[in-house]
């Protein structure tokens, strides 16, 4: 969804989005022109030896109802522990996260409706899951990941006698963005 601030300017189209079509793209980006961008960052980043950070967008698509518990073990909790688990990590939402803090309870609200005989939600501002439960809406969600700290510049650090040093990285396998 975007590496270092520079978002994607398509919106998705939950519909008809395919893993096929996601895997064609080398960053995964369904937009041509934003995936440019991306790598145009990264290029840079590369030359002068620093690294990127950035947001993916994840979407279970048909995920099953009733997944998870409303109290001990909710399913946006154990997508959180899974997430946050992952290397260089720094944040997790779900539906409009943080955005929400910013809405009314009645603006975020997520009524149920049937519509085409299933029941279904207004908005899924809730990312598909509502009281620890999946309600069979599209469940949605962010993953933010910091810049990797292996960085082919110079940095400073104390050494095991509390001396300060500076150091540089020579070689190894570094990415420049997760």
């Amino acid at each position: 969804e975007e590496i270092k601030g520079v978002k994607t300017e398509t919106p998705l189209d939950m519909a008809h989005i395919t893993r096929e079509d996601i895997d064609l793209r080398e960053l995964r980006c369904l937009d041509k022109a934003t995936e440019q961008k991306w790598m145009d960052l990264i290029d840079q980043a590369k030359e002068t030896g620093d690294t990127l950070g950035g947001v993916i967008r994840c979407f279970v698509k048909n995920p099953p109802l009733g997944l998870g518990a409303p109290v001990f073990d909710k399913l946006h909790g154990d997508l959180a522990k899974a997430v946050m688990s992952l290397p260089a990590c720094r944040g997790f939402e779900i539906g409009q996260g943080f955005a929400a803090t910013r809405m009314t309870g009645s603006q975020h609200n997520d009524p149920f409706r049937k519509v085409a005989g299933k029941i279904r939600t207004v908005s899924n501002n809730s990312g598909g899951i509502q009281g620890g439960i999946s309600n069979g809406e599209v469940i949605d969600f962010r993953v933010g990941f910091k810049p990797i700290s292996s960085i082919y510049k110079e940095q400073m650090s104390v050494t095991d006698q509390a001396e300060e040093v500076t150091y540089q990285l020579s070689k190894g396998r570094h990415d420049v963005c997760v």
